[in-house]
């Protein structure tokens, strides 16, 4: 488009100029025949004032030579002669016609300054080359031809130049569409790459970049070449890059899951021989009766935490999830009535339809989900905190929908609350028993669900809302 524009106005450019140029030339042209009708008109002519009695001079007209269209007005004592010889428009067979008295005013009224100039005769005459003069024998005369040759090829060429220009603009514009295109292709090829990999999701899990640039696209001895050839290179260290990652984030997670696993054990006999001091008959001193109950209490602290790592650890490394239909309402009733005995000091509210509403999923995971939601509003609020559940269903979705009016979620820490180990508490004291793995787990676990989970906070009210896909009973 652009580039026809461009076109179209070089031609309008060199048209105009052109219809100028000529113009200019052919009004020349007319201006020599122009004086060269003149000196026919009055050659022959007395060089002395007319003294014949009123016998008018001779007709410039009736001079040899006086092409068709040529226009002539002579005063002579007062008396105006003014004639057109032979136009075209006039009856056949008749050698001149008279000109209106308003063609006559026009051209009485020039002044006989001898200077060649274009008037505007009207009627069927139209444009006139014309020159005013004193004749040879003293009298005013008007000689002039017609302009409407002139006009007429002027308007031919521009007829002519413009279905030419026309055409060319045309030809150019299809010729330098097909071209941009063939040269363009390559660069949608290009960009076509670019865009399929950045829809990859790159930032988690193994990543099979095989997305490359075609080798056509890829010859060093052009500048698109270079480009592909520089982008499968960069496409090569990313899928390097990312394999050297999903290889590193595969250890530490079997490292984590290796060590949760083997940490069970120990921390089992550590408990239980704790809960064995704690309940033998036997009396114990006070201070070792105090640090066997530290002992176990931070035993079982630490199996919490191995037991979130060790199913962080399960979820990351894809391993299925145990599919079957499960009873969400039965799980959610059962979560907030051990909240309400864990947590006596709040005000807890359940609001969840008559019916059952059933998810297909881990039960033993979802009900970790709850655990944690309801176990974070209770441990983040004060006492007298109103922590409220709803559980409903519409659309082929089950909400999920924690709510408390307690101070609030600090707004720096609201964007990474679902990562692991983030704490709204930056003295990381463990005063409140949190591992800050809580909310991590819920996210991973409602991934693992096809489900997804978000949060907003403000200070009076927190909401965490979580969706699954509803399993429709047939």
């Amino acid at each position: 488009m652009q580039l026809a524009a461009l076109l179209a106005l070089v031609c309008v450019v060199v048209g105009v100029v052109t219809e100028f140029a000529l113009r200019d030339f052919l009004v020349g042209q007319l201006d020599g025949r122009l004086a060269a009708a003149s000196d026919r008109g009055f050659r022959g002519a007395p060089r002395a004032p007319w003294n014949y009695g009123d016998k008018p001079p001779p007709d410039p007209l009736r001079a040899l030579g006086q092409g068709e269209g040529t226009l002539a007005v002579q005063v002579h004592n007062g008396t105006v002669r003014a004639a057109v010889l032979n136009p075209t428009s006039g009856p056949l067979g008749t050698p001149v016609a008279g000109l209106s008295a308003e063609q006559q005013r026009i051209l009485l009224a020039l002044p006989p300054d001898g200077r060649r100039r274009s008037v505007d005769l009207g009627g069927h005459l139209g444009d006139y080359r014309v020159v005013a003069t004193y004749s040879p024998s003293g009298d005013f005369a008007v000689i002039g031809l017609p302009l409407s040759g002139v006009t007429e090829t002027l308007w031919q060429l521009g007829f002519i130049f413009g279905g030419v220009a026309l055409g060319g603009i045309l030809v150019a514009g299809f010729a330098g569409a097909v071209t941009i295109r063939r040269t363009m292709a390559p660069l949608d090829r290009l960009a076509a790459t670019a865009s399929r990999v950045s829809e990859l999701p790159l930032d988690r899990g193994e990543v099979a970049l095989s997305e490359r640039v075609p080798e056509v696209d890829t010859d060093p001895r052009t500048e698109v070449g270079k480009v592909g050839s520089a982008l499968n290179r960069m496409l090569g260290h990313i899928a390097e890059a990312l394999a050297v990652r999903h290889a590193s984030e595969s250890r530490v997670r079997q490292f984590v899951a290796d060590a949760s696993h083997e940490l069970r054990t120990p921390l089992a006999a550590i408990r239980g021989y704790a809960e064995l001091t704690r309940r033998s008959g036997e009396q114990v001193p006070p201070d070792v009766a105090f640090a066997m109950s530290r002992v176990e209490s931070e035993s079982a602290r630490m199996t919490t935490l191995v037991e979130d790592l060790l199913l962080l650890a399960r979820l990351d490394s894809g391993r299925p999830v145990v599919h079957e239909p499960v009873d969400l309402s039965r799980l959610v009733a059962d979560a907030v009535a051990d909240s309400h005995v864990a947590g006596p000091e709040h005000k807890w509210l359940l609001e969840a339809p008559g019916e059952p509403i059933t998810v297909l999923g881990d039960s033993g995971q979802l009900h970790q989900i709850l655990l944690n939601l309801l176990g974070n509003a209770r441990t983040h609020t004060p006492a007298g905190t109103t922590v409220a559940t709803t559980l409903s269903a519409a659309d082929g979705w089950v909400t999920l929908s924690v709510v408390d009016d307690g101070p609030g979620i600090p707004p720096e820490i609201l964007p990474e609350v679902f990562e692991r180990f983030a704490r709204g508490d930056t003295s990381r004291s463990r005063a409140a028993g949190s591992t800050g793995l809580g909310l991590a787990i819920v996210a991973a676990v409602v991934a693992a669900h096809s489900g997804r989970v978000m949060v907003a906070s403000r200070p009076g009210r927190t909401e965490f809302v979580a969706h699954f896909p509803e399993l429709r009973q047939t």
